[in-house]
């Protein structure tokens, strides 16, 4: 299972958790609403820094994933230069 459901996951379960006991707690409606406000506030909150922690993570992998690609092509380019040069130097 990917660290991305699991966290899909945590954050469902959060949201259903808080939401059940606010609604089954034997309070008044305004009092309920302000609750159920603070709450989803916090889970704004909260995935918010989820989802700036996954755009930092892919931006992360992003970066490395390009990084090794130009690496491997200078590398290549490199070797290409060097075949060349070799047979060049073979059929002089």
């Amino acid at each position: 299972m990917s660290s991305k459901n699991v966290l899909l996951g945590v954050l469902a379960g959060a949201a259903v958790g808080a939401l059940a006991g606010v609604l089954l707690a034997p309070d008044k409606g305004e009092k309920t609403r302000k609750k159920l406000l603070k709450k989803g506030e916090e889970l704004r909150d909260t995935v918010k820094d989820s989802f700036s922690q996954i755009k930092n993570s892919a931006k992360n992998v992003y970066s490395k994933g390009k990084d090794e690609v130009n690496d491997l092509i200078s590398s290549t380019k490199q070797k290409a230069s060097q075949i060349k040069d070799e047979f060049d130097t073979k059929l002089s």
